[in-house]
């Protein structure tokens, strides 16, 4: 298939405000399949751009329902995930997120990344996470 015949979708929604010109979410048609890149998230924040919550459990929680709303606006869902990436900002973190990670993502088990960053882009965010899932048509 050539690049010029597939048909690329932004998935956006209104009820999410960014900060910048992006989607929220690729739908790339591929032919048989859909190949679906979401964009990184963070927790929810607040009117002051903090965090609504320190708690790093309940921040990956959060971030991990906003994923799954956003694949849900594009037809996917989180067992079509095929690839994650998580960013933490202290690794010490790692076994609460990655117990949480398997729960929502116990029937994908998808290839992953984790990596330690020094900082988010708001305020008091402990973790962001993007993945990539394929949906057959």
């Amino acid at each position: 298939m050539f690049l010029c015949n597939m048909k690329i979708e932004n998935i956006v929604s209104d009820n999410y405000k960014t900060r910048g010109k992006y989607s929220l979410a690729k739908k790339v048609d591929m032919g048989s399949f859909y190949m679906i890149y979401v964009s990184g998230f963070q927790p929810p924040k607040n009117d002051t751009n903090e965090v609504i919550t320190k708690d790093v459990g309940e921040q990956t929680r959060l971030v991990f329902e906003e994923i799954s709303a956003v694949l849900n606006l594009a037809g996917s869902h989180l067992d079509d995930v095929v690839k994650s990436v998580i960013y933490l900002t202290d690794m010490k973190d790692f076994d609460v997120v990655s117990s949480i990670r398997n729960e929502y993502f116990k029937n994908s088990m998808p290839v992953s990344t984790m990596v330690e960053v020094n900082r988010m882009t708001r305020d008091g965010a402990k973790i962001e996470i993007e993945v990539t899932a394929i949906k057959e048509k």
